[in-house]
C-alpha cells in the first residue's frame, strides 16, 4: 500500500497510486503501489499485485506503441532498479520494488490529462442524455449507450493536485493552459495513440472504450519534444470491454475498475473517503485486471515474470 525510500531517495510526489522518487537530476523511480482509487478517492485497502500488473502492462504498451509510431517519445527507460540502489536497500524493500517499478526520464509535466473517447459511456453518456453534447462537443442525435462514436473525441481535463478532483475542460481551455501549439500536438498524438492501441486490442478481443494519456515536455531538445509519460493503457486509466460480449444499448462487461465503481454506487459509497472493499470485491476487481493483461499481452499474468520486450515485439510483428 505504501513505500518508504526516504533516507535512500528523495520523495518527489505521492499520488493516488504511484510514489515517485528522485534517482538523479534527470531520472525518477516510479513505484506503483497496490492502492486503488475510484471517483478520485483512494480506497482504505488495496488489491494485491495490482501495482505490478499496471507497471508491466505499461511497459508492454510503451514498447508496442513505439514500434507502431517510430517518432513517439516516451519517458520509459527500464524496469531494472539501478544496482547501486539495490545494494543500499534492505532485501525486503528490494523485493517489494521488483516488477512494480520503472526508471523514467524526468520531465516537465503538462498540467492536463488527455482523454480520448471512442465509445459513448460513463460520464459522456450521462452528459449526452442531458444535452446532446460531450465536453462541449455536439454529437448526432439518436446515439445509444456504448455505441461507437463517429470519430474518437479528445476531451481533456484538469490534472488535480493530490486530494483534488479532475474536471473536464474544453479544448480551448486546454490550449489556454498549455499553449495552442502544445495542445494541438497533444490532441493529435493522443488520437493516433488511441487508434493504434484500439486496432491492436481489437485483434486481442478487447475494445478500448476510452483512455487517459499524460504528457511531459523534454526541454533539452530543439525544439522541445512532447513525450508520453506516466502509465499507459492500463485498467486504471482505460475502459476495456469484451469484444465478444459487446452489445450496443447497455452497459458492457469490462476488464477494469468498473466493477468497483458499480459496487460503490450500488452501496451509496461513491466519493466517500476511507471505504474498505470487501474481499470479494477486491478479488473480482483484480480478476478483471488479470483478464485485461492476459488478452492484451497474450499470456497469463505471472507475478514473477515481466511482460518484457519479447511480448511487445511479437505483438508488433
Amino acid at each position: 500500500m505504501h513505500t518508504d525510500l526516504q533516507g535512500y531517495l528523495p520523495l518527489v510526489a505521492s499520488g493516488k497510486v504511484r510514489e515517485i522518487y528522485e534517482l538523479d537530476q534527470s531520472t525518477l523511480l516510479f513505484v506503483a503501489t497496490d492502492r486503488i482509487s475510484a471517483y478520485d478517492v483512494v480506497m482504505k485497502n488495496g488489491i494485491e499485485q495490482k501495482g505490478a500488473i499496471l507497471t508491466q502492462l505499461s511497459q508492454f504498451w510503451f514498447k508496442l506503441l513505439q514500434s507502431k509510431i517510430p517518432a513517439l517519445r516516451t519517458h520509459y527507460i527500464s524496469m531494472n532498479i539501478p544496482q547501486a540502489l539495490q545494494e543500499r536497500l534492505p532485501a525486503e524493500v528490494n523485493s517489494q520494488l521488483q516488477r512494480r517499478s520503472m526508471v523514467v526520464q524526468r520531465l516537465k509535466v503538462f498540467p492536463i490529462e488527455s482523454i480520448v473517447r471512442g465509445y459513448i459511456t460513463g460520464s459522456a453518456w450521462s452528459s449526452y442524455q442531458k444535452n446532446g453534447t460531450v465536453c462541449d462537443n455536439a454529437l448526432p442525435t439518436g446515439l445509444r449507450e456504448s455505441e461507437r462514436l463517429p470519430q474518437p473525441l479528445w476531451t481533456p481535463s484538469t490534472k488535480a493536485e493530490a486530494g483534488g478532483k479532475d474536471e473536464n475542460i474544453s479544448p480551448s481551455e486546454a490550449a489556454r493552459i498549455v499553449g495552442q501549439a502544445y495542445a494541438n500536438q497533444i490532441e493529435q498524438l493522443s488520437l493516433e495513440l488511441y487508434e493504434k492501441a484500439n486496432t491492436y486490442a481489437a485483434q486481442q478481443g478487447i475494445i478500448i472504450a476510452d483512455t487517459k494519456f499524460e504528457f511531459g515536455l523534454d526541454e533539452s531538445t530543439t525544439p522541445a519534444a512532447v513525450v508520453l509519460i506516466d502509465e499507459v493503457l492500463t485498467p486504471d486509466s482505460s475502459r476495456f470491454w469484451s469484444a465478444e460480449k459487446y452489445e450496443v444499448g447497455r452497459g458492457q462487461e469490462s476488464y477494469d475498475k468498473q466493477y468497483l465503481r458499480d459496487w460503490l454506487v450500488k452501496n451509496g459509497l461513491r466519493g466517500k473517503e476511507m471505504v474498505e472493499m470487501p474481499d470479494d470485491v477486491a478479488l473480482k476487481t483484480i480478476d478483471r485486471y488479470e483478464k485485461a493483461y492476459r488478452n492484451i499481452v497474450g499470456k497469463g499474468w505471472d507475478a514473477g515474470a515481466s511482460a518484457g520486450a519479447d511480448a511487445a515485439s511479437e505483438a508488433a510483428a
